[in-house]
């Protein structure tokens, strides 16, 4: 072998872009870097820089165009996993930056149309980038620190008295990948451990890369301890990382999988059915691998209270139809940082937190990780202890 085909060989661990993601790449990239030279544009005149001040302003714009969508799809094109790694620390953080300098503009413009006032387009722009860093370093610190313990009473009508108290330690949306690694997630592992909790679920996209990239980080998770097992159903993340490979590897570590599937769990003499569903949108990848309450219910014991593993609060229709009772979710993030909590309403049912839909009970996790840029803002990370109780 040549020495230029053992620098360009790919590694075991390194994976292919999927062309789904390599044609929303072209689709994006314009826009990432119109909305770029929209920053440009608006900011740069209003703070009167020096030659030199403008052109490394414009090189930090550039190199942002370049390192936001490099951040996300680093792993599938870049070989060396260490670099790969590095380029998702820089591109989230720039991506986290990009977010809030570019809402923040979008407000300033308001204002100043509205005002009418144009001596306030200094001022407001340097406010702009002044505001924009403070978000993105708090939001920083908080994405860093281990989620915290949420404590959450879960009243149910079908509740057998015996059951009364029942706790389950609820993970989801950690995204093991480039920025969260081993020591976090047994750090996450440790926190729950405390919890003396009943069943551990975790409500999927546990992971941002294959198993071979990563199931060093993963690992800990088959350390968590609890007195009826740690079941796990896959999220999106799951099927772009390798669905089946990794439901697999969740059970060798002794997570227990629940993709359209279900047990019965015994507790003081009482028991209930618990369920999972592949993700949502599981079908778009796998069709055999569709998500189907009705599927997960199949061969349960009726009159027995049903509660429902599903990453996406979107699953909640299905669910109510089917007859559960209960469905803990996450995907949502609790919207990650301001403003786009706003915006998870135009996708999902429900944002974060204890709902209802008819019948139905939903819990939505703001997720015990973060996705993409390591930043938190008005929306905290959380490890959920959920009780149930009698309605």
């Amino acid at each position: 072998m040549s020495m230029t085909q053992a620098v360009h060989r790919p590694s075991a661990s390194h994976q292919t872009l999927p062309g789904r993601l390599r044609r929303a790449l072209w689709r994006i990239l314009p826009i990432i870097g119109g909305l770029h030279a929209y920053i440009g544009w608006r900011l740069l005149p209003a703070l009167d820089l020096s030659t030199a001040g403008l052109v490394l302003a414009i090189s930090g714009l550039g190199i942002s165009t370049c390192l936001v969508p490099l951040g996300l799809l680093a792993r599938f094109v870049v070989v060396r996993q260490a670099l790969a790694d590095r380029l998702g620390w820089l591109g989230g953080l720039a991506m986290g930056l990009f977010s809030s300098v570019l809402v923040l503009t979008v407000l300033r413009d308001v204002v100043l149309l509205l005002a009418d006032a144009p001596s306030l387009s200094k001022p407001t722009a340097l406010a702009v980038l002044g505001l924009a860093s403070l978000f993105t370093l708090v939001g920083y610190i908080n994405a860093r620190r281990v989620a915290r313990v949420v404590r959450v009473d879960i009243p149910l009508a079908k509740l057998p008295k015996e059951l009364e108290g029942f706790t389950i330690v609820q993970l989801s949306d950690i995204h093991v990948g480039p920025t969260i690694k081993r020591a976090y997630v047994q750090a996450i592992v440790d926190r729950v451990n405390l919890l003396d909790a009943d069943l551990v679920a975790i409500t999927g996209d546990v992971v941002d890369g294959s198993v071979e990239q990563l199931r060093a980080h993963t690992a800990p998770l088959g350390g968590l301890r609890n007195r009826h097992g740690s079941y796990v159903v896959s999220g999106n993340h799951e099927y772009y990382s390798g669905a089946a490979a990794w439901m697999r590897e969740f059970e060798r570590i002794g997570l227990r999988g629940l993709d359209n599937r279900h047990v019965v769990i015994t507790h003081c003499g009482a028991q209930f059915v618990l369920a999972g569903v592949s993700d949502f949108s599981a079908a778009a990848f796998d069709v055999a691998q569709t998500s189907d309450p009705d599927a997960a219910l199949a061969g349960s014991p009726p009159d027995l209270l049903r509660i429902l593993l599903a990453h996406q609060p979107r699953s909640a229709s299905a669910a109510e139809a089917a007859g559960f009772d209960l469905q803990l979710s996450g995907h949502t993030h609790g919207g990650q940082f301001w403003p786009w909590n706003h915006f998870v309403r135009l996708q999902q049912p429900f944002t974060a937190g204890l709902r209802r839909l008819g019948q139905l009970t939903v819990y939505i996790s703001r997720g015990t990780g973060y996705w993409g840029p390591p930043k938190r803002f008005g929306a905290p990370s959380e490890i959920t202890l959920l009780r149930l109780i009698s309605a």
